[in-house]
């Protein structure tokens, strides 16, 4: 299957991510198909709108969620924002859930989201576990 995403390249490709360097090959690791977009979805949920100069609607804040108590109506709030994002920035999926699941004892909430390749019509989902970095100050 991985051939006929390679071949046909319509899922895209791009720098893997985090960036690496291939000394084999001399240049940058690329990625391609379900991962290129697993990584994509990385990038947009760890990105804060504005922080890309060019693009500054780019990007998920969740920051001002990142205190509250995980009650229905954040998660609501979150699910929006989340979605939102993601239609508007990886129109290369369709989400069809997103749910939390809560670790009080490591101080970070898991955002499952399951999601339809739109070319493929293949389910995956992808787990951003989102807590405050290190160094960030709200």
């Amino acid at each position: 299957m991985e051939d006929v995403i390679n071949k046909s390249g319509f899922l895209g490709r791009g720098w893997s991510f985090p960036p690496q360097f291939s000394k084999t090959e001399r240049g940058l690791v690329m990625s391609a198909g379900p991962v290129d977009i697993r990584e994509s979805l990385n990038i947009l949920l760890s990105t804060m709108q504005g922080e890309r100069i060019f693009e500054i609607h780019y990007g998920c804040d969740l920051s001002p969620l990142l205190y509250e108590s995980l009650t229905l109506s954040t998660k609501t709030t979150l699910s929006e924002k989340i979605h939102k994002a993601i239609v508007l920035y990886e129109p290369r999926i369709k989400v069809e859930h997103i749910d939390f699941e809560s670790n009080v004892y490591e101080g970070v909430v898991y955002i499952h989201v399951t999601y339809i390749i739109r070319s493929t019509n293949t389910r995956t989902n992808i787990v951003y576990p989102y807590y405050l970095k290190e160094g960030t100050e709200l």
